[in-house]
């Protein structure tokens, strides 16, 4: 009975995963079948294959469009506000950690930036684009420091719980031997926090690279500004009577990070782990 029972539960879990598969898959093999066909093929079906191997919808893409320079924009966004995030959020998180127990400042401190996960975003948008338009800061660089002090809020939360975690023995030790504290966090702690280090950078990546909310507030005045998800966003409200044009446009957003994913995945996957499990 027992064996019968295991073979129904794996029989039931193959069946599940199946359903999420197609679940999942379906949507990706219409757009795909749907970019390659012509206005005059989808208006005849929607659901039938392509007459042919058609790559002129996406030749006209990045050719005859903004897509190269907003594929540089996006870049160049996620990897400044992932290297601000690096630089200050361990820095903040190590004081916080190290001083809380003892000093009450750093305590209320980090319950402040602990209440700040828990505001909608919908609370502090009008304020926030309000503070950025006044200070001149509705631009690229300007975007970058508002997702670097986003970030903060859970990147604190995330690093105080890991660095606590971290016999404080070893600070002692290089104390003991003359280190200062600048020199014991970059060359003692920075290094043990490398797999929350992974778990942040590629949250935060991943979140800075398909943002379309803040973007559209920030930067949709100029096409010079526009990331791939306001590209993708106005693409579709200039071309709205040609749907392959469009569908066309999803895979190209999605390009690049399907391409970094594939060369990186073994360290995207081992840092997440990592990150999960402390030492």
């Amino acid at each position: 009975m027992s064996n019968k029972l295991k073979k129904m539960k794996k029989t039931a879990l193959y069946l599940f995963l199946i359903i999420g598969v197609i679940i999942i898959a379906y949507p990706i093999y219409l757009t795909i079948i749907t970019s390659m066909k012509t206005p005059q093929e989808l208006s005849r079906s929607f659901f039938a294959l392509p007459e042919r191997l058609n790559f002129d919808n996406f030749i006209a893409i990045l050719t005859d469009s903004d897509y190269p320079r907003t594929v540089l924009n996006t870049l160049t966004i996620t990897v400044f506000a992932s290297l601000g995030t690096i630089a200050v959020i361990p820095m903040v998180s190590y004081a916080i950690a190290r001083s809380m127990r003892e000093k009450r400042y750093y305590k209320y401190l980090y319950f402040f930036l602990l209440a700040g996960i828990f505001v909608p975003f919908t609370v502090k948008m009008l304020p926030l684009i309000k503070v950025m338009s006044v200070m001149n800061m509705l631009n690229i660089p300007g975007l970058v420091i508002v997702y670097i002090s986003s970030a903060i809020c859970e990147g604190v939360f995330l690093y105080v719980a890991f660095i606590q975690g971290i016999p404080i023995e070893l600070e002692e030790a290089a104390y003991i031997d003359g280190a200062t504290t600048r020199r014991t966090f970059v060359n003692i702690i920075f290094p043990l926090l490398s797999p929350m280090t992974a778990t942040v950078l590629i949250k935060n990546g991943l979140w800075f690279w398909n943002d379309f909310l803040l973007p559209l507030l920030t930067l949709n005045k100029s096409p010079d500004y526009w990331t791939l998800t306001l590209f993708q966003y106005n693409f579709k409200m200039t071309h709205a009577i040609n749907y392959p044009m469009i569908f066309a446009a999803f895979p190209l957003s999605m390009l690049p990070i399907m391409v970094f994913y594939v060369f990186m995945q073994k360290k995207i996957i081992g840092g997440l782990t990592n990150g999960a499990v402390k030492g």
